[in-house]
């Protein structure tokens, strides 16, 4: 054979090859599609997790923190603001005050697992949440037939069932807060569709912009820049002391306003519903980090330090005002200190926080006593000189002394606080504005809904209603039987 002819033969050899290559080719390329769509079939979707999965990585230490939070938050509105409440009320009104705080917590877990945490943290952006998660959809355990196993729905580093629960304690205790405005004078009635209307129209959209991408929300795109608010300063102190301060002056003083002592009825209540409250702070503040690290371990201390200074500096100024210390005045001004530091948990240092707790027990002493005095206004429990003047103290200092040394918001290492960019006002100017929305939104909202709730039902008892008591009136029930 010659040279050519070998060149030939080769040439068709291969020819011959290359025709019998995509059989065999497509045969392989089906075999790797068929392996491939068997393996996304039983994949894990993105976002959820198996119990396997889940038990073998660290969001299970992160999840167990986090229901142990949820627990310590519920237990701030029983027994904490209901004992709280209950003991600075009149003896025939302690009763009123717990139902209060105990119905809310039935009530408002309802709305919220049906509606209120898909319009506060559904969706990403915008005014208002979305329906994803209605009726627990999108939140609850999924079977997955491809995989045979129960699928968790994920948030983060926990599951999305623990964060609704979380956020879920807050809902109920924010319009709890409210009710020691009124305390001793709203029907039962009124007080139930205040707080639906309250929580649907004016915590779920405020919810939504600061902690779910809203125009509240710290980033460049937000109104002024946006605010810190890290547990709640505008979303639970601000909103509801506005609120309660709005209901005081709707609903007007009690009998006796003024004219005669309206005392509490058992300070050891009061005391002992404060030390709850302190106790279940540190979940409602180090929870907010939601996770279990170094920053969950500074929101912790920081929240102690608050509430160690606010009931110092509140039980010191009234002993140079009046010559005692009171155990009222300290366990107000631990709640002060807490109130204070609630948006700044997560962006100050320790020393900032005593300095703050300080400043609120001073401050609100001064709320509580001179301004409602020199105002007139009676709200009852002083729901807004501790949580409105508290609040607003500590959403403002928030852009005073936040650091990038506690939580790096703007992730490149850049300076926040006023003090730590060496007078940077762009933080500071947000924390107010945020303020100013907060105040005009919420008082204007409550103003809506009580005239709307009085107009069609009445909002206060009748005189001879609230002379006996709102425990035998509203509730048929004595909460002390002496013989």
């Amino acid at each position: 054979m010659s040279r050519y002819q070998r060149i030939f033969f080769m040439i068709g050899m291969l020819l011959i090859s290359s025709l019998a290559l995509p059989s065999d080719t497509l045969g392989q390329d089906a075999t790797a599609v068929d392996q491939m769509e068997a393996a996304q079939a039983t994949a894990v979707p993105e976002g959820m997790m198996t119990d396997d999965d889940f038990l073998n990585s660290s969001a299970a230490t992160h999840n167990a923190w986090m229901l142990v939070c949820c627990a310590l938050v519920l237990f701030m509105t029983a027994p904490g603001l209901a004992m709280f409440y209950g003991g600075l009320v009149r003896r025939k009104n302690v009763l009123s005050v717990m139902m209060q705080c105990i119905f809310l917590m039935g009530l408002m877990t309802v709305i919220w697992a049906t509606f209120g945490y898909s319009l506060a943290f559904g969706g990403d952006g915008g005014w208002i949440g979305n329906t994803d998660y209605f009726f627990m959809n999108g939140v609850q355990r999924e079977w997955n037939d491809s995989l045979g196993v129960a699928l968790t729905p994920m948030e983060g580093d926990m599951a999305r069932l623990t964060h609704m629960l979380f956020q879920g304690m807050f809902f109920i205790i924010t319009p709890a807060l409210i009710c020691g405005a009124f305390a001793e004078r709203m029907k039962f009635s009124a007080m139930v569709l205040y707080s639906v209307l309250w929580g649907v129209f004016i915590y779920c959209p405020l919810c939504h912009w600061v902690w779910d991408g809203g125009p509240l929300s710290y980033g460049e795109s937000s109104i002024a820049g946006g605010a810190l608010d890290f547990a709640g300063g505008t979303v639970v102190h601000i909103s509801s002391g506005i609120s309660a301060l709005v209901a005081a002056l709707m609903i007007g003083p009690r009998m006796g306003f003024l004219k005669e002592p309206l005392q509490p009825h058992n300070l050891t209540y009061t005391a002992l519903g404060a030390a709850m409250l302190w106790f279940g702070w540190f979940g409602f503040n180090a929870g907010s980090e939601l996770a279990s690290d170094g920053l969950t371990s500074s929101a912790f201390a920081v929240t102690h330090f608050a509430a160690a200074a606010g009931a110092i500096a509140w039980a010191t100024t009234e002993w140079f005002a009046l010559g005692k210390p009171t155990v009222l005045g300290a366990s107000s001004g631990a709640v002060a200190g807490l109130v204070c530091i609630t948006p700044a948990a997560g962006f100050v240092q320790p020393m900032p926080a005593i300095l703050m707790g300080l400043m609120a027990g001073i401050l609100c002493y001064i709320a509580c006593s001179k301004l409602k005095l020199g105002l007139g206004y009676d709200d009852a429990l002083d729901a807004f000189g501790v949580h409105g003047i508290g609040g607003i103290l500590g959403a403002v200092l928030t852009g005073v002394f936040a650091t990038r040394a506690c939580w790096d918001v703007t992730e490149n290492g850049g300076k926040i606080g006023l003090i730590e960019s060496g007078g940077d006002p762009s933080l500071l100017i947000g924390q107010i504005v945020a303020v100013l929305i907060t105040i005009v939104f919420a008082g204007a909202g409550s103003f809506v809904l009580l005239k709307i709730i009085d107009l069609l039902f009445g909002i206060r008892v009748r005189l001879e209603s609230e002379q006996r008591g709102l425990d035998v009136s509203e509730h048929g029930e004595e909460g002390y039987m002496l013989a």
